[in-house]
């Protein structure tokens, strides 16, 4: 039996693609399961129910191989656990075309290394890219982030209690703004006089 699953990192993103393209490759829906959450996290109920119902002689088939993990030893491992269960591992749209069902196949196993690694270059060097356009948007004056989505008129508000002399815990009262948001947005003051 062949056993989809599909995986997007954050709840924002579709897994829209990854599913059409399973039911595409014949897997029946009541066989695909589904996370909407980061590789890096080993809370993963969709995945944990796609190995729990994966049985010898059967295939985890997902999109592209870093669905299933993170980094290359993650992916490895997984793929290594399952191997010694009986259940093979199938990709769709990866350059290389993975399918371990067929255990003694060399260049499944190479595909695998090679994807996994050129997986965790892609995430590292996307990191670093990242990181270097917040350096420079910092160094030019500019804000990185998301935008703020504090209401101005309640962070006046609360700047105006706070002259007052307020405690954190009124100013929140007050404003309904969260103390964490305060501490964020307002210059700090004497811990003396914070409560």
């Amino acid at each position: 039996m062949e056993i989809g699953y599909a995986r997007v990192s954050t709840v924002k993103q579709d897994l829209g693609r990854q599913l059409d393209a399973l039911a595409s490759a014949g897997i029946s829906a009541d066989h695909i399961y589904a996370d909407k959450k980061s590789g890096a996290t080993i809370d993963r109920p969709g995945l944990q129910d796609a190995l729990r119902h994966a049985r010898a002689g059967d295939v985890i088939v997902v999109h592209t191989l870093d669905r299933l993990g993170r980094t290359v030893r993650d992916t490895l491992n997984m793929v290594h656990e399952l191997k010694e269960r009986g259940v093979g591992v199938r990709t769709l749209a990866d350059p290389l075309p993975i399918d371990t069902s067929s255990p003694d196949s060399p260049m499944a196993q190479l595909a695998v290394v090679m994807l996994a690694l050129f997986g965790e270059m892609e995430r590292t060097y996307a990191a670093e890219r990242a990181s270097h356009a917040r350096a420079v948007a910092s160094a030019n004056g500019r804000r990185t982030g998301r935008p703020s989505v504090v209401d101005p008129d309640k962070l006046e508000h609360a700047v105006l209690l706070r002259d007052k002399g307020l405690s954190m815990k009124e100013i929140t009262a007050k404003t309904g703004l969260k103390r964490t948001t305060l501490y964020r947005h307002l210059p700090p003051r004497s811990p003396a006089t914070d409560s």
